[in-house]
Parts: structure tokens; sequence; C-alpha cells
């Protein structure tokens, strides 16, 4: 069990309170829990003088009036962690504790206290010969504002009030401790403490005694009697039935105690991610007013004009009567009747003025952030208008050339071992066909099968390593794929993603060679180069999705970013360098089998 925080605070309202707590702490009475022979260590306050004459120099010094009648003269507080920090090989030895751990608390206590108080703690003193170490700190609660004594200001005046600033020192205590690996108590915990003076008056006071000699052992009598009387005691039987209640009741507790300290740390790490989350937001809030333009309104005001109050719309100058509807103005003048959007056009209006001099007025006038919303805003304007005005670009695929189809036909099923009947009928689909310069061209289309981009491959030559997409292909809005099996317009069951055409087409060849046919339900093969690419929202209506990519760090890699978006896909792993390498491997299999057949049957018999 981890070591937990502890942190009390006592109210001292007269010298005479803060003399007796010094009496105590600083041993100059006898306390009978202490051991002689350990020294308590100094860690703050190098005076000797009294307690009570510190506290009325400091109050005198600090303060400008009189405390009141009432007034909190000193705040002592009790600082320490359960035993189980400081003796973690075995809590219960009193008296003990791990030098390391001990210096990591003190320093740490120490330091906290030095950052949350300074010089208003006026002493603090490690207490070692009592069963755990400990610190009593004393600190003189004066109003840096009013410069009056206020305990109710530093540790909370009502009930409730103390209750949530003892709260919140005691997250900034167990925070500081935190490092060393001790944790804060249940926040809210009903839990209670003996005071100092029935904690002395409990460990003094004699004990109960039992009836010793009415249960001492009788003459003659033997063992077995011995027992069996003791056993039939109503009072060994009421002590027995309060034992085993007290055990229960035990359990019972140190359960609940280990639920509320899970749910506590549960609350710990959601206020740390609420933490996180306002701080995001805070950012994401600032970023999105960077996005935004300046209010018109502001821009209207710092040039001049001023807000009709019977028309909260319209701005009037010496010269302008401008209506602002949000980020657009019109200007009503006689003489020039004109409008626009953004607070650089609005500048450029009023003051009649170039851009340049409008950036300068706004930088001047609203700083280098104004500016950078000012700037951004209208550039988003023009960007947009653009867009809107400007013909989207269409794709235009490469020519057909149907003279360099056999060469290309050629190099897919004797190269690439793809199936001739099953190349054939993807090329009469259109889905891929022969350019002028004899590379394979594979259409890229998007889910409603429009035509977005091409592939292209050379073909040429043995060593031709040419590949790439056409210029003008939209990557994130189209891609290669064929559908096989199932019913024509039925729903697609599976779809196997792979990082090229060529890859898609062998995949789908070994499956139909496989499996002796197309496959039974509606599959889709899908070249997909980059996680980038991903159609997504698509993929996630799909039940099966299988990532085929090759079997080194680069297929592996892109294996594991896709199915990171995907979670029901599966990983398929060929067993070649690549799918097309595994299907010439399977075609030299058939061969060999073939090969094999033929020698095993018997010749012809020769006729005499």
């Amino acid at each position: 069990m981890a070591g937990l925080a502890i942190l009390r605070v006592v109210k001292l309202k007269s010298f005479g309170n803060v003399g007796g707590s010094e009496a105590h702490t600083a041993r100059l009475q006898e306390t009978s829990n202490a051991d002689p022979q350990k020294t308590n260590i100094r860690l703050i306050g190098d005076n000797d003088q009294p307690l009570e004459q510190i506290v009325k120099l400091k109050i005198k010094s600090c303060t400008k009036h009189k405390p009141r009648k009432n007034a909190v003269l000193c705040s002592e507080m009790f600082l320490s962690a359960s035993p189980e920090y400081f003796r973690p090989y075995d809590p219960s030895l009193a008296g003990e504790w791990d030098q390391e751990r001990l210096s990591s608390f003190t320093n740490t206590s120490k330091q906290w206290l030095i950052e949350n108080y300074g010089d208003k703690c006026v002493r603090a003193e490690l207490h070692l010969d009592e069963a755990t170490p400990h610190i009593h700190a004393y600190i003189v609660p004066v109003n840096d504002k009013t410069k009056q004594l206020s305990h109710n200001e530093m540790f909370g005046g009502s009930a409730k009030e103390c209750r949530i600033k003892l709260s919140k020192l005691q997250d900034s205590y167990a925070a500081a401790l935190a490092p060393l690996g001790i944790e804060r108590g249940v926040k809210g915990s009903k839990a209670t403490h003996t005071k100092v003076k029935e904690y002395y008056q409990a460990v003094n006071s004699q004990p109960l005694t039992l009836e010793l000699e009415r249960l001492e052992p009788r003459l003659g009598e033997s063992a077995q009697q011995f027992y069996d009387r003791l056993k039939a005691d109503p009072v060994i039987q009421a002590l027995d039935y309060q034992l085993a209640d007290r055990q229960r009741a035990m359990e019972h507790e140190q359960r609940a105690v280990q639920n509320a300290m899970a749910s506590e740390k549960l609350r710990q790490r959601q206020d740390t991610r609420i933490k996180q989350l306002e701080e995001e937001n805070l950012v994401l809030r600032q970023q999105t007013e960077q996005l935004r333009d300046l209010p018109l309104e502001d821009v209207a005001w710092q040039l001049g004009l001023n807000r009709d109050h019977n028309q909260p719309t319209k701005w009037r100058g010496q010269v302008n009567n401008i209506n602002i509807y949000g980020s657009k103005f019109y200007d009503f003048h006689p003489s020039e009747q004109r409008g626009g959007g953004g607070a650089i056009d609005l500048v450029m209006h009023v003051k009649q003025c170039d851009y340049r001099q409008a950036i300068a007025w706004l930088y001047d006038s609203f700083g280098e952030r104004g500016l950078r919303r000012a700037v951004i805003a209208q550039a988003q304007k023009i960007a947009t208008e653009f867009a809107q005005l400007e013909p989207r670009p269409q794709f235009v695929p490469p020519p057909a050339d149907e003279r360099q189809w056999h060469k290309v036909e050629n190099y897919l099923t004797q190269n690439r071992e793809l199936l001739p009947s099953f190349l054939q009928a993807v090329h009469e689909q259109g889905l891929i066909y022969a350019d002028e310069q004899q590379n394979a061209v594979f259409l890229m289309r998007n889910l409603d099968g429009e035509t977005t981009g091409a592939f292209v491959r050379g073909t040429q030559g043995e060593d031709n390593t040419f590949k790439g997409y056409v210029k003008g292909s939209k990557r994130t809005k189209g891609w290669f794929h064929l559908k096989l099996g199932g019913e024509p317009n039925g729903e697609i069951a599976k779809v196997v993603l792979c990082k090229s055409p060529i890859e898609a087409l062998s995949f789908a060849t070994l499956e139909i060679e496989v499996q002796q046919g197309i496959p039974k339900t509606r599959t889709m093969y899908m070249a997909v180069d980059s996680p980038k690419s991903l159609p997504v929202q698509f993929l996630q209506t799909v039940p099966a999705v299988e990532v085929a990519y090759d079997d080194d760090d680069l297929g592996n890699e892109t294996a594991r970013m896709i199915m990171e978006q995907l979670d029901h896909a599966t990983r398929v792993k060929p067993k070649g360098k690549d799918w097309n390498d595994t299907l010439s491997a399977w075609r030299k299999y058939q061969k060999q089998q073939r090969r094999d057949q033929q020698h095993q049957q018997p010749g012809q018999q020769l006729e005499l």
C-alpha cells in the first residue's frame, strides 16, 4: 500500500496556546511517548527566542492594526505521511524509518512550506522521537493586502470554507509529495483524528482486566476440562463474538477504504484530464479567434465613427453613413454608395487609403495580433471568391491506343502471370488499357464510378520501373478498384486493400485460381498506396476488410496505420515478397505439378 500524505491545521488563539504548543513540540515538558535518546531537528527558524515572543514580533512588524480579541494569532500545521512510506519493509516498527525516504520527505515538505508561506512560517520542527516522523510548522496568518491577521483568509472561516480551502491545501501538499510515491488520501473522507491530550490519557490509563482468578486452572482439572470450561464461560463467549464482529467490521472497512482509494485515484486522473481539456480548449479558442476577422464595430469605433443608438446597425461619421451587418458594411453617402466586407476594406473605404496604408493603420490600432486576424480573414475571403468563380479542374485520362494493348497484355500475362481471361474482362470494362507510350493505364474511380485519376505502369523493356499518377489525379477521391462475385448489384461483403493495381489484380487472380472460381460473396479489390487516401467512412460499413500489404517494414507500417483507423480489419500477408511474387510462385508450382503428372503416366507398350 502506498503512503498517504497527512496535513492538519490547528488554531492558536492566545499567546498561552502558543506557549503551550511550543512546550510540547520543543520538548520543554515531559512527553511520555517521546524517545529521549532521539533528537528532533529545526528546519525553519534559527531564532532561539520563545515561540510566543517570535510570534509577537512578527505580528508587530507585519500588521498595521492590533489583533482582534478573538483573532487567531498563529496557525500550527502538522505534516507527515503514513508509516507505509517511512518504513515500507514493516510499517508496524514504530520509531524506525528509511533514511533516504526521510530526507526526501523533509526536503520536499520544507520547500513546500517556503513556497507557500515564505517568512510567515516562523518555525518548523522535524520530530523523530515518536512513532512516525512528522513536522510541526507555525505560521502567522498575515493578510498581505489588509496587513491584518486573518486565519479565515488563509485557511477558511466557516465550516464550508474551511473544508474547501483545507481540501485545496491537501491537494497542493499531496501534489508536492507525489514524486516520492506519496498519495493523497480520499477526498471528502469523514476520518477523525484523536486529540493529543486524549491520546496520552488513553495510553497512560490502566487496562481493563478479566477475572483472572476465576479463570485459572483448578486442582485436578485436566487440560481438556479446562479448555471446555473456558469455552463455555459467558465472558469468553462474549469476547469471541466481539472479536469476530470486530474482524468482520475491520475487513468491511478495509474493503471500503480500498474502493474509496481507487475512486479517489480515478477522480484525480479525471481532474488532470479536465485541466488538459480546458487548456486544449483555450488553445483552440485562441486559434479559432485568429481565423475570425476583427469585429467591424470595433474597427468603426477606432476610425472615429459613432453608433446611432436609435439604429444599432448604423454608424455615422463626418462624411460616412455606414450600416454594419456582421462582416459586411454598406455606405449610404449621397455621393458614393458602396459596400464591402472585412476590416481591411472598411479601413480603406473610410480613410480613402490603399491596402498598405490600411495594414499600417490596423497594426497601429490593434497590434500584431489584431492585424493578423484581419489579414487572415481577407485572405480567406479572396480564396473563397476564387474557389466559387474558378471552374473546378476536370481530370482528363490519357487517350487509349488499342495498337499497343497486345504488348501491355503480354507484359501483364507473361511477366506478371495474370490470368489472360480475367485480364481481358477487366480491359473490356475499361478499367485498364494501353496508351501510345505502351504504358498500362489503370483508371481510378470514386465509389460512384466517376473517373478521378489514373495510375500508369511502364511495360517497355525488361527492367522498366516507370510508374506514377497521371497529372491531375485526385488521390484521395478515387482508387483503382474492381468487384467480383455475389450479385452484381449486391452489397459489398469484403474489401481487400493492396498497395497497387497489379497487386490487387494478383490477389484477385490467386483467389480465383485457388478457390477454383470467383468469390461467392461480393468482394472489392482496391489499390490504396497510403493511409492518407483511405476511404475510411466507406470501409467502416463493410463487414470484412483484409489489409494485404507486403510483409516488410513499409508494408507492416502501412497496415498498422490502416488498422488503427479500422478496428475490424484483419492483416493478410503474402508468402513471397508481395502478392505478384506469390502468384508467380503459384504458377511455377502448377507447372511442376503438371510435369510430375506427365512423368507418372505409363508409357505405351510396343507390339511385337
